[in-house]
């Protein structure tokens, strides 16, 4: 009977073991970026290492479930778009540093969190678009958007966009709030219609002679370009680097925290180093048309198209503080009405 009982404790020993292991070599990631972006990369990292992962995707409210489910999320990681998003998950708690050399070497420190809560893996351009037939060959800045000769040629989406918000704080970290609201009411004074639509939607406004610049990301242009139907549109539009002279141009990241509540935490950091990795940063920036935020990492041959530029090296976390500030000023000014 005695050795009945130890054998079945032995058993349930492995069992349990085995148990761990299985549960250690998994990562589960909650992602606001589309399972085309991610699945070629977490394949590759699973093809390496043998590790699972699962990815559960949305289109908002991340932060929200991460926040109900507490203790008993099954989140390792998350992985989202824009500078607010990522501020947003640190803020309210629901992240954990990360102290890799690895990433920290990887990833510039402007990309990067202070105390390592959130980590950036690809940039993108808040670019210009200027018709080339009514505009043409012009070096602007986001300055310019307010100049008065340009009334009634710009168009935009909505001011309460993460992306516009971004901008906006920018332009409070560079200018100061005062300057930066002056500047904000020249730019709504300038708008051809009522900000509205995404990116796209304003690339195809000039095409359609509603406006003659557009502010938009740089990895949509890729988008259109690849889209027969809309290949028109790109055509139409010169892509602009603002700011070249001076600062450079405003970027946003997409990026990736480690979750506050991660039980695989180890396999977790293993992927969040592989996404910093050479091979991980050119197929990640490459499959969407973004930047790699490792320096020396080339982007598509088609982002490369588009020039070399010089981007403003302003830290997201400086921009990110500015949030409310920008989100305030927007009320104020009745950006959107």
């Amino acid at each position: 009977m005695k050795s009945i009982t130890a054998v079945a404790a032995l058993v349930m020993t492995v069992v349990s073991s085995f148990s761990a292991m299985a549960h250690d070599e998994e990562v589960n990631i909650y992602s606001y970026r589309q399972p085309f972006l991610i699945n070629p990369v977490v394949e590759d990292f699973t093809k390496q290492t043998g590790i699972k992962v699962n990815v559960v995707f949305a289109k908002k409210g991340l932060a929200e479930r991460l926040q109900r489910e507490g203790k008993h999320t099954k989140a390792d990681l998350v992985l989202t778009t824009d500078i607010s998003r990522l501020m947003d998950l640190a803020e309210k708690g629901l992240t954990q540093p990360v102290n890799s050399k690895v990433i920290n070497s990887n990833v510039p420190s402007y990309l990067r969190d202070a105390d390592n809560q959130w980590f950036a893996l690809t940039t993108r351009v808040r670019n210009l678009y200027v018709s080339k037939d009514r505009i043409g060959d012009t070096k602007l800045t986001y300055e310019d958007l307010s100049d008065p000769k340009y009334k009634g040629k710009i168009c935009t989406r909505s001011g309460k966009h993460a992306y516009t918000v971004a901008l906006i704080s920018s332009m409070i970290a560079h200018h100061g709030y005062d300057d930066a609201k002056v500047w904000l009411e020249g730019f709504k004074a300038n708008l051809a219609r009522r900000p509205q639509g995404n990116d796209r939607a304003q690339i195809k406004a000039i095409t359609q002679g509603q406006c003659d610049i557009a502010l938009g990301n740089s990895y949509y242009f890729g988008k259109i370009l690849n889209n027969p139907k809309q290949k028109a549109w790109a055509e139409s539009v010169a892509i602009t680097f603002p700011n070249q002279q001076d600062r450079g141009a405003h970027i946003n990241v997409s990026g990736m925290v480690l979750t506050k509540y991660a039980h695989n935490k180890a396999a977790a950091i293993a992927l969040m180093e592989y996404l910093t990795s050479d091979l991980a940063q050119s197929i990640y920036a490459k499959v969407n048309m973004e930047y790699p935020v490792k320096v020396g990492i080339k982007p598509s041959p088609l982002v490369a198209s588009w020039g070399e530029f010089k981007a403003d090296k302003l830290a997201m976390s400086d921009i990110a503080k500015n949030r409310q500030l920008a989100l305030k000023m927007l009320d104020q000014v009745k950006f959107d009405l």
